[in-house]
């Protein structure tokens, strides 16, 4: 059974549709930015601070490559995993990945940037960081989910694609 592999930007909704979906498909839920704080002792801020972004993104790489390797998740990448080759390679050899690309102004607007290292730098930085980062995310994607009205509504919007 394929993992379903949700990738986007930070704050877009890929922990919390993940869960539904999760719920909804008796699936287990494995979030990478949860993987890691587990796995490191602290949060990705402390990462972050402590150790740098190169060190963060390598282990990405180690837990997506863990993932790869179960069947059967739903799995909620942080924002920066697809960016990647290493990190989005081996789950989108086990799973369908899908773009949750919800408006990036909107995300910024509604969601809060505390605790999110790369979403310090105000809005126009958040909303150039988005346009750099679409196209590697749409490459990537098997699907792109566009319905944001409410979470339930992107999660019935991928279970469309799923079942």
């Amino acid at each position: 059974m394929k993992n379903l592999v949700l990738i986007g930007m930070m704050g877009c909704g890929k922990s919390t549709v993940g869960a539904l979906l999760a719920r909804r498909l008796g699936r287990t839920l494995a979030d990478t930015d949860a993987l890691i704080e587990t796995q490191e002792g602290c949060t990705i801020p402390e990462l972050f601070a402590r150790k740098g972004e190169e060190y963060f993104r390598a282990c990405e790489r180690r837990v997506s490559e863990e993932l790869a390797r179960r069947q059967g998740l739903v799995i909620a990448c942080g924002g920066g995993l697809p960016l990647r080759p290493d990190s989005i390679g081996p789950l989108k050899e086990n799973g369908a990945v899908f773009f949750l690309c919800r408006d990036p102004g909107e995300i910024y607007d509604t969601v809060s940037m505390a605790g999110r290292p790369l979403g310090q730098g105000g809005r126009a930085d958040f909303l150039e960081r988005f346009r750099q980062r679409e196209g590697v995310y749409r490459a990537c994607a098997d699907h792109v989910i566009t319905e944001f009205s409410s979470p339930e509504a992107t999660a019935e919007a991928i279970l469309e694609v799923v079942l």
